[in-house]
């Protein structure tokens, strides 16, 4: 007779209930120590071992940054050697292909641009010279005499009457500082100063027309030479880029010399025709301050017509109708044609680099800013933008 065997179930069945009553009845296992060499995370200053070394260290780093900010500090002066030379060169470039495409050498190119910009700033020079160094002799000198004159005026008369003795006493208190010869010779700086204001000028303008003939001359190499630092999958494309960007400042460095030496030369005219003082002068200090993009006419307006006032409060009014109207032509007519090989930057950014630009390096930081800002402008639309819109 044989015997009934359990159920396969009932086995498979408790084993499964004790172990699965059996985590809850066994104590909790303890912590685990970590490992005698086990390196434990937490602040940064809590990992310090040795905080004498680190603080050394952190000094070292702290007097390395000071060492080179004035190390940067003391060669400001051969850094815009530089910048100037390598401006000088990207603006002159285009002279030079357009020699080279007329079937000529680069080298033969490069030494007929660099004679004809020496023989033009030699010609300039010796015209423009001593013919501004006498008129700033001579206007030093008859501004106590201008300031008088513009007293006994109907002009004068009309704001003494609006504003009352205020405005008297500040006429007052520019006359007798202007006739203090001890201020002026303080503004003028010394003939000793002046001298050698005009030694380091010839030299930095020596310095500046050899390192543009050096980087005029090698320019295909350093743009090749920088293009080897990039990697070789991307060269074809940063190629593309340098070259826009290079023709961009190039565009835009020849059409601010050009657009200034319009301003100079309207300046000049318009100074000769309504018989006012100082016309070269005024045209030199047109031809600078007008290389300025946007706000440079702006502000010789205010100058050119402030410096009329003094003599001539009726040619005063025609000079500044007359130069806001060239403004207009300069605006809408010159300088789409002129700057037509520049990259459009937008008009707030002109201004805020140009402003930017001026307070750090003055006119050259001005002159400056706005190639930056396009070359800026250039890598955020070809390399930072596709590279976002590849993102999804």
């Amino acid at each position: 007779m044989s015997t009934a065997e359990p159920p396969a179930s009932e086995p498979v069945a408790a084993t499964a209930s004790e172990s699965s009553s059996s985590p809850a009845s066994e104590p909790p296992s303890p912590a685990v120590d970590p490992a005698p060499g086990a390196v434990r995370r937490g602040p940064a200053w809590t990992r310090i071992d040795r905080p004498f070394v680190f603080g050394f260290l952190v000094t070292l780093g702290g007097l390395g940054a000071v060492l080179l900010g004035l190390a940067l500090a003391n060669l400001s002066t051969v850094l815009i050697y530089i910048a100037l030379a390598l401006f000088a060169a990207l603006g002159l470039d285009p002279a030079v292909r357009f020699l080279e495409r007329r079937g000529m050498r680069r080298v033969m190119a490069v030494v007929v641009v660099i004679l004809g910009l020496i023989v033009v700033v030699g010609l300039l020079l010796w015209m423009v010279i001593p013919i501004v160094v006498e008129q700033i002799s001579s206007f030093v000198a008859s501004v106590p005499s201008m300031v008088k004159e513009f007293t006994k005026s109907d002009l004068y008369a009309t704001l003494a009457d609006r504003f009352g003795e205020q405005f008297q006493d500040l006429i007052g208190e520019v006359q007798r500082f202007l006739s203090d010869v001890g201020n002026l010779a303080t503004i003028g700086g010394g003939a000793l100063r002046i001298g050698a204001s005009i030694a380091t000028g010839i030299s930095g303008t020596i310095i500046v027309l050899v390192l543009t003939l050096y980087f005029l001359a090698s320019l295909s190499t350093i743009k090749s030479s920088l293009l080897r630092l990039a990697p070789a999958r991307d060269r074809q494309r940063a190629s593309d880029i340098t070259d826009q960007i290079t023709d961009s400042i190039g565009g835009y460095v020849m059409g601010m010399v050009v657009l200034a030496f319009c301003n100079a030369v309207f300046t000049l005219l318009l100074y000769l025709l309504l018989g006012l003082p100082f016309p070269p002068l005024m045209a030199t200090v047109a031809f600078c301050i007008t290389l300025i993009p946007l706000v440079g006419p702006v502000l010789f307006w205010i100058i050119g017509t402030g410096i009329a006032l003094f003599t001539n409060p009726i040619g005063a009014l025609v000079f500044a109708v007359a130069y806001l109207i060239y403004m207009q032509i300069e605006a809408y007519v010159l300088t789409p044609r002129v700057m037509n090989r520049a990259i459009a930057i937008p008009g707030s950014l002109v201004v805020i680099g140009a402003l930017a630009g001026g307070t750090l390096l003055g006119l050259l930081g001005a002159l400056v800013a706005v190639p930056v800002t396009a070359s800026l402008l250039i890598i955020i639309k070809q390399v930072w933008v596709p590279r976002q819109d590849s993102r999804v």
